[in-house]
């Protein structure tokens, strides 16, 4: 991370860095990267071979910039990384916030989903891991802030002011909420430094995010999410405005003027594929991750997970060796699927322990006598028949009663075999290698 000096003044709390080096104004450049709504994912998963994202390639990138390339880099995030508020949630953020400060991020915005923490835990968090949390305008009950409203590096002779703000609705019960706009303009006219630029960190809604952007000609770039897809570079007025955003697959990659300290900036979306290989520091990171998630061994109902499952919540999942007795023929062919061995494709990667994988990679996840974690319930590793049939042990005391999904069973293949985790799932396709029942040739 660059040398800084750091003051924090009561009186407007902000964070300072640096000092002015004349003759390096006009010379060297800098890149600011900022990533945006990580939601949780530390790592693709793996399931299919074209997946972005990550922070091991995040990391790669950077590293590009820094030491390849020779571009002075700060490195700030536009906030919504955590992935909810269960105790596996947090465990995970406490993760990635570890990743990011190996990568030596220098401010780190408040989200909506970092606000439903509270201010305690983002206090704790801060301390911990060493990550600034930066606002403008989000406050406790108390009236304090939960973190410095302005970080200002001084890097590569420019003075670079970096503030972040959250859009009203997200407030809570701990958490007040000033009009960004207004935070935005009172933080720059108490902040007392001639700064050569400023960005502003916008967890807002697009519309808004525009609006913001046409409102404030006192600003450079504005970064924006949680807008669902990233915004290309585009000039709104005098500002420069983009987002990062989407689970962390892309970043925004803003670039200073060579020419003039307090010219215009420039922006691009960089793509996390494949061709940015994982950073040694930051799988060791993940594998540390795994480590704590061995330990801790997760139930679905210390995850967010189980909050998203349909129907038939209260039925009992048997298990697949209760359908053999009856099904030979259709269980010998899952023998010789892969649903028969899913969960051993997570232990390669260590990642058998997450529970993000094995609500996927298991039977009956989440459900009355289904897959609870690795330590409590081997019975249930793989992906069994109630995967797709659903629970069915009111089926196995009374055959007569059907099975849950029984004349819909295949409708309940995309929820794994989604867009990101099998990008080549076609329905009729699929099927037709494990086709069996009463649609069997």
């Amino acid at each position: 991370m660059f040398w800084k000096t750091v003051l924090l003044p009561l009186s407007c709390c902000l964070l300072v860095a640096g000092c002015r080096s004349e003759p390096e104004r006009r010379t060297l450049p800098l890149a600011v990267v900022v990533s945006g709504d990580t939601a949780g994912s530390i790592v693709p998963c793996g399931c299919a071979s074209d997946q972005w994202g990550g922070l091991p390639r995040r990391a790669t990138y950077v590293n590009r910039l820094r030491k390849e390339q020779g571009i002075a880099t700060l490195v700030v995030s536009a906030g919504g990384a955590p992935g909810g508020t269960s105790a596996y949630d947090r465990l995970k953020f406490q993760a990635i916030l570890r990743g990011e400060q190996a990568m030596g991020i220098e401010a780190h915005n408040i989200g909506a989903a970092e606000a439903a923490l509270g201010p305690a835990e983002l206090r704790r968090l801060a301390r911990d891991t060493g990550v600034v949390f930066t606002s403008a305008n989000v406050r406790d009950r108390s009236g304090a802030l939960v973190g410095p409203r302005l970080v200002v590096n001084t890097v590569s002779g420019r003075n670079v002011g970096v503030l972040g703000v959250l859009d009203e609705q997200f407030a809570t019960d701990e958490l007040r909420l000033a009009p960004p706009r207004q935070a935005i303009l009172d933080t720059l006219e108490t902040a007392g430094h001639d700064l050569d630029a400023v960005i502003v960190l916008a967890y807002l809604p697009e519309q808004t995010l525009r609006r913001l952007a046409e409102a404030l000609p006192e600003v450079d770039v504005i970064v924006g999410g949680p807008t669902g897809q990233r915004i290309l570079p585009e000039r709104v007025g005098r500002v420069l405005l983009t987002s990062a955003t989407n689970r962390g697959r892309v970043l925004a990659r803003l670039d200073a003027p060579l020419s003039n300290p307090q010219g215009r900036w420039s922006a691009r979306i960089v793509k996390l594929d494949d061709s940015y290989a994982d950073n040694p520091a930051q799988i060791e990171n993940v594998r540390r991750f795994y480590a704590e998630l061995a330990e801790r061994d997760f139930a679905p109902g210390e995850t967010s997970f189980v909050e998203s499952m349909d129907d038939q919540a209260g039925a009992g999942v048997a298990g697949t060796r209760s359908c053999r007795e009856c099904h030979e023929d259709d269980c010998r062919l899952w023998d010789e699927s892969r649903h028969a061995r899913a969960f051993e494709s997570l232990r390669a990667k260590g990642a058998h322990v997450d529970p993000d994988c094995q609500r996927c990679h298991t039977d009956g996840y989440g459900r009355p006598g289904g897959f609870v974690s690795v330590r409590r319930s081997p019975e249930r590793r793989h992906v069994g028949c109630e995967s797709c049939h659903g629970p069915s042990q009111a089926h196995v005391d009374k055959p007569e009663v059907r099975t849950p999904h029984y004349t819909r069973a295949k409708d309940h293949c995309t929820a794994c075999h989604d867009r990101e985790n099998s990008p080549e799932f076609e329905l009729e396709g699929y099927w037709a290698k494990i086709r069996h029942g009463e649609e069997s040739p």
